[in-house]
């Protein structure tokens, strides 16, 4: 398989996932999950044969250049992405809490329970262990139930 097919098929298998976990990681900051994703896969690209694991190391990749644009102070402020994406009354509330986890514990509760992913298979795209993706859950699951009103199953 020549190398630009075997890009296309990692960005086809993986891209839409990636960018929506890194969307969710950077707390809805839309520029800066296209710039993340989008640098992820050049550097990916860029390391050619070396990578074993594309799918794992491109995860890795977008999540640590991710976590570092978060830590960078904001220079501009930020414009509020009002109109650009519908959302009902529901999600709202749920990406406001969202909002208010750390990073990891976004990434690991969206990876876990929007992408359906193993808790195993959610520490590897990290790149941390299973006992800390298990942390990051269980803290993050537990400030959602604090954050999020009881939905009625009536």
């Amino acid at each position: 398989m020549e190398e630009g097919d075997a890009f296309a098929e990692l960005y086809q298998a993986v891209g839409q996932r990636l960018w929506r976990a890194v969307y969710v990681y950077t707390g809805g900051h839309r520029e800066m999950t296209d710039d993340v994703v989008a640098e992820a896969f050049v550097r990916t690209l860029e390391r050619g044969d070396s990578v074993r694991d594309r799918t794992s190391y491109v995860y890795r990749v977008a999540f640590r250049l991710a976590a570092s644009e978060l830590r960078r102070p904001a220079t501009v402020a930020e414009v509020p992405e009002q109109g650009l994406v519908s959302i009902n009354e529901d999600s709202h509330a749920l990406f406001t809490a969202l909002r208010q986890l750390s990073p990891k514990q976004r990434a690991a509760v969206y990876l876990r329970y929007q992408a359906d992913l193993p808790v195993e298979q959610v520490a590897h795209l990290m790149g941390t262990s299973s006992a800390a993706a298990r942390v990051h859950l269980m803290r993050g699951r537990r400030r959602l139930a604090e954050l999020l009103p009881e939905v009625d199953d009536a």
